[in-house]
Order: C-alpha cells, then structure tokens, then sequence
C-alpha cells in the first residue's frame, strides 16, 4: 500500500522532504477550497523543486462542476506545472456519463502533453449528502475514461470519516470493481492509524490521508510533522506483515 501525504504550502513540502523515506507521494492541495482543493500552479511547481526526484508529486485539480472543457484546462495546468498524478473530483457530476466525459477530457489533455502521467478519477464517499455520483460508480468512469485509478475521499470535512459513510464491505466492493477494471484503487477521507487494519485486507492500492500526519490531528489549523508520517508508515508496514503472515498461515 502506497502512502500518499497532502502538504499546502511548499513549507509543508519541506516537512514532508524529511520523512521522504517514510512516504510514496506528494500530493498538493488547497484544504480551504474544499476536499480536494485545487492550489496555485506556482505551489505545485515549487513543491516539485522542494520534493525528493524519485517521488511523485500529485495534484488536485479541485471538486470540478460538470464544465468538462474547463476541467481540462485546470488538469493541463497541474502537469504542465510539474505534477505526474492529477487527480479530479467530480463534484458537479450527478451521473456516471457526466463522470466519464469530465475524465475523457483531463485524461486526452493530461496524457497528450506527458503519456506517462497518472490519472485519478475521485469521487465521494459522502456523495448522498452533495447529490454527486454514487461511490461505487467510480471505477466504471475511471475505466471508460482511461483514467489510472478509482479513488474515494469524502466531501464535507465535519469530523465523518471514509467508513462512517461508506462501511468497510462496501470499500471492498469499489477496491475489487477497480482492480477488475484494470485500475489502483485509492482510498481517503479522515482516515486514522485505527482504519489500517482494514484498508489492508480489503486491498488498498493508495491510503491519502492530511490530519492524521497534523499536529493535533487538525488538518486546517495543524501542520504535517515528519515524525507523525513515520509512525503512520510504521503501522502501515505492521499491518502489512500480519497480513501477509494471515495469508500464509491460512494456506
């Protein structure tokens, strides 16, 4: 399971440089503009200049509306400033054909400009409390599209976590539709050190997490510390081994 840490600002970046070890991505955000805020195309460049080569640098595109042009032009903007992941929310989008044709866009733009880009189509786990696509159409829209992988975070950030909204069965659903479909599967959402457990049996691709890496657990008021990355690291590759070791012992 790959982790994926969210900095806003290149000082988080710096933070998130010390711990490099400890995590896979680097993923810009702009917490304020919403869960999947986009943030400045000057931040995302310096962010790249700040961050170890070897590890990717991810970038939200933001909770888009249904303007499949306009998205288009905002995932441009995020590769061309040096992100190799973009990821999409499709906020605007209340069903999967309006999905499909947002991500067609971003993955015709992004991949025309650097084929080896990576394309995430995000949706919500709470999407029935903003009326968007219905989690579990998330895969389908990422394969039609030609998207790299199917991802859940949650929307309104008011303390509800990924399994308050979406419990842990039907987590298992999206990460077996999304890996029958070909794709990662990335999870999201306030999710804590007590959640590792079974987002690893489940199978989990990618675990994106911001306030559990926070000082005082606060995504907005608290800031990234590198020893906090490297204990969510440590319990990551425990649940890995006890996993594994499940596995083999089960036969």
């Amino acid at each position: 399971m790959l982790l994926l840490i969210s900095p806003d600002s290149v000082e988080e970046a710096l933070e998130c440089a010390k711990a490099a070890q400890h995590l896979d991505i680097v993923d810009v955000k702009r917490p304020e503009e919403g869960s999947l805020g986009a943030n400045f195309p000057w931040v995302i460049k310096d962010i790249r200049g700040v961050v170890p080569a070897d590890k990717p640098v991810s970038a939200t595109v933001g909770d888009v509306p249904y303007k499949p042009g306009t998205v288009a032009q905002a995932a441009l903007g995020a590769v061309v400033s040096g992100a190799t992941y973009i990821k999409v929310g499709l906020y605007g989008c209340t069903t999967p054909a309006q999905g499909a044709e947002v991500m067609r866009g971003v993955v015709r733009a992004v991949k025309d400009h650097r084929p080896d880009a990576f394309v995430v189509a995000s949706g919500y786990a709470d999407a029935h409390r903003i009326g968007c696509v219905n989690p579990l159409a998330l895969p389908d829209i990422a394969q039609r599209s030609g998207a790299d992988a199917a991802m859940l975070d949650t929307a309104i950030k008011d303390g509800t976590r990924l399994f308050d909204h979406v419990p842990v069965e039907v987590c298992a659903e999206f990460v077996r539709r999304a890996h029958e479909a070909g794709l990662l599967a990335a999870l999201a959402g306030s999710v804590k050190v007590g959640d590792l457990g079974a987002l690893t049996r489940i199978g989990t691709d990618i675990v994106g997490v911001r306030g559990a890496v926070c000082e005082g657990g606060d995504r907005n008021a608290g800031r990234i510390q590198p020893q906090l990355v490297a204990a969510f690291r440590a319990e990551m590759d425990r649940h890995a081994r006890e996993h594994a070791a499940a596995v083999v012992a089960a036969g």
